[in-house]
């Protein structure tokens, strides 16, 4: 389903992402039990944030508290998310399925088709490393960037700006659209921080991302987000 670094726990502030460190560990988190839950959408928000594994799985990421969702005891941060009424979800990426819970009329029961990590490591203790065990690796400030087209390889760590933009447009991902993507924020960032204004930035993003259809004002506001990374207005 995904995985953590460093963790075995569900831990959604650890999921790998494109990049690990030359000395992390890595968890896999394979399907549980699946489960069949109906929800009045009582509300517009529901309070979820989707992610996804890169691979067509989506689940949940975070859950809002005093939120619709937070109120079903059956729904758990970590569940990947099958189906909703019916209509598999199986390939979809997490802005697709976001959107398909946005658009759920308000005032109606919805059927979600849910999937739980298997808690078979609950028992596991974290590992950690024990002095004089072996030779070090290296310093830790190298990175392992996962492609999925060609081969993996070791880059530096992003900049302080360039970390700084990426988290703040990546929280902008999360309150315009329910997701988190790290990944996104850094492809977002790299296209943004050398465009002299919003337009050039939306022209950007369209040639590059033009599936998602930002709206203007989300594009207004990562260019500012972007650019207060740069003055250190964080």
């Amino acid at each position: 389903m995904f995985c953590t670094l460093n963790t075995h726990k569900v831990d959604m502030d650890k999921l790998l992402g494109g990049q690990i460190g030359l000395e992390d560990f890595i968890f896999a988190h394979v399907k549980g039990q699946r489960k069949e839950v109906e929800v009045f959408k009582s509300e517009d928000a529901l309070g979820l944030t989707i992610t996804d594994n890169g691979a067509g799985y989506a689940f949940i990421k975070r859950i809002k508290e005093g939120s619709v969702i937070d109120h079903m005891q059956l729904i758990s941060v970590g569940d990947m998310i099958e189906a909703i009424n019916g209509q598999s979800l199986l390939g979809c990426r997490h802005y697709e399925v976001a959107r398909l819970l946005k658009e759920l009329p308000r005032g109606r029961t919805f059927t979600l088709k849910l999937t739980e990590p298997r808690k078979a490591f609950d028992m596991i203790s974290q590992r950690s490393g024990r002095p004089g065990s072996g030779p070090q690796l290296g310093t830790g400030r190298g990175t392992l960037r996962l492609r999925s087209r060609g081969p993996a390889t070791v880059e530096d760590l992003p900049s302080a700006f360039e970390e700084k933009a990426i988290e703040k447009v990546d929280d902008l991902l999360e309150s315009y659209m329910g997701i988190r993507d790290t990944e996104l924020a850094a492809t977002m960032v790299e296209l943004g921080k050398d465009k002299r204004n919003p337009d050039e930035l939306a022209e950007a993003l369209d040639e590059r991302l033009g599936d998602f259809a930002f709206p203007d004002e989300f594009v207004f506001d990562v260019w500012g987000a972007i650019g207060d990374a740069k003055v250190g207005r964080y």
